[in-house]
């Protein structure tokens, strides 16, 4: 799996030893050195993932992360030094599709972009549509629909709803939807998940302060209901 990936790193010596890893991996990196340089690159030339620091100059990653959902999907993997779970819970609301708090393990970051390019560049391999209530799933294409209407979600989103849509009604607790979007990873937090399902009712529900589909469990986890009232 070769992919073109961003890099945004103001860290020369973190920048290259990122290169490296990707270039060890067989992938394409392009390495930038400010906000401003990553949002021009990856306007220019879409990439299959960004890299992407949260302390960079000209505008910063979280300036960065907006723009770029704004014009699309890219999976996003955030850097930063900042360790209060706000900070992170912030990235995560303006799309980063995961984090990484400095300093970080090369092997733990090579594993977190595998997981991430599995999920965007996975081949179609015929594998059914998965339906609950007006929502589709199809994992071949990395695709959702609600109501027949295309719905754009980030890696993260996809996962979830792809675990759900397979099990409609099952209610899901944080620990066990954290497994499907990242593994078992101790350094994540299962607000994270909370960020993720208020993104998704932003996207698949009428009025996302009083959902149909994606209910919550008080208590328990959430679930997507099969038959939405």
């Amino acid at each position: 799996m070769c992919a073109h990936i961003l890099v945004a790193e103001d860290d020369p010596m973190q920048a290259e030893l990122i290169r490296r890893l990707l270039l060890q991996e067989g992938h394409a990196p392009v390495v930038v050195h400010d906000g401003r340089a990553a949002i021009d690159e990856a306007k220019s030339r879409r990439p299959d993932l960004v890299v992407l620091d949260l302390m960079l100059p000209k505008v910063d990653g979280l300036g960065v992360c907006r723009v770029l959902r704004q014009d699309g999907d890219i999976p996003i993997l955030m850097l930063t030094a900042r360790s209060t779970e706000n900070d992170l819970l912030l990235g995560l609301e303006l799309g980063a599709d995961d984090y990484m708090t400095k300093p970080y393990s090369p092997r733990e970051l090579l594993a977190r972009i595998r997981t991430l390019l599995r999920r965007t560049l996975r081949p179609a391999d015929g594998s059914p549509r998965l339906r609950a209530g007006g929502i589709a799933v199809d994992p071949a294409r990395c695709e959702v629909t609600c109501d027949g209407a295309p719905v754009p979600c980030t890696p993260g989103e996809f996962a979830i709803l792809h675990a759900m849509a397979a099990e409609p009604d099952r209610v899901f607790s944080r620990r066990q939807l954290l497994q499907h979007t990242r593994g078992h990873d101790r350094a994540s937090t299962e607000r994270a998940i909370d960020v993720h399902i208020m993104n998704l009712r932003k996207k698949i529900e009428a009025n996302p302060r009083r959902p149909v589909r994606l209910m919550t469990v008080f208590g328990v986890g959430y679930k997507l209901t099969g038959q939405p009232s």
